[in-house]
């Protein structure tokens, strides 16, 4: 057997050292990979538990705002307003009006936002069915205008409209309720909003909100 010289010994140690180093290399890159892989696990983790605790939170203000009263706002007894289906001019006690016998065909209200007046008589229909019906006049901003025509556009049952003879800036109106405001940022448009969009006032909650009257 040929005895092994100098560069043959050399050669091995060589190898046996770089055999060493990928083995260390490799061992490094999974505890790297473990590491963060735990780390993306346990960011998801934290992520979804806090995703589950706001949405739980905006659940339980969602919840208190429906069952505090709305500062400020009108109220009718729901009894003694009108419900029948006329086909006749109405003359309604509020103006607005919210509340009372209406067209047999309802405003759509899917989110509707017009730029003409409507119609009481099918506006007060789409009441009955849960929506909330926003309006305004010429001394509402336009960037209140703006930002309501936003949340209208975005939340089925409610519909938008203006009416030149009302008394204050902006109105809201559901089924024997409404709110006066100056501004599309007072917290009371979102609180109505959260109460009576299918709120317990409704006289036919789930009934359509589309299939009725469109803009002319």
């Amino acid at each position: 057997m040929a005895s092994r010289t100098p560069q043959d010994t050399s050669r091995q140690a060589r190898i046996a050292e770089m055999r060493r180093a990928e083995k260390t290399r490799d061992r490094r890159n999974k505890i790297l990979a473990i590491t963060v892989s735990t780390a993306v696990v346990a960011g998801l983790v934290g992520f979804g538990a806090w995703v589950l605790i706001d949405q739980k939170q905006q659940e339980k203000d969602a919840e208190a705002a429906r069952k505090a009263p709305v500062s400020g706002e009108q109220d009718w007894d729901a009894k003694k307003l009108g419900r029948k289906h006329v086909e006749t001019p109405v003359k309604y006690e509020m103006n607005p009006p919210v509340g009372g016998d209406h067209h047999p065909r309802w405003m759509n209200c899917n989110g509707d936002v017009y730029k003409n007046p409507v119609p009481e008589v099918n506006a007060v229909h789409s009441l009955e069915h849960g929506a909330v019906w926003v309006t305004y006049n010429e001394k509402a901003a336009k960037g209140d205008l703006d930002k309501l025509a936003e949340t209208v556009g975005k939340t089925p049952y409610s519909l938008m409209s203006p009416v030149k003879e009302q008394t204050g800036a902006i109105m809201l109106s559901a089924w024997g309720k409404q709110l006066t405001v100056d501004s599309a940022t007072d917290p009371r448009v979102a609180q109505f909003f959260t109460k009576y969009v299918q709120g317990p006032q409704t006289p036919e909650p789930g009934a359509a909100c589309t299939n009725g009257l469109a803009d002319k």
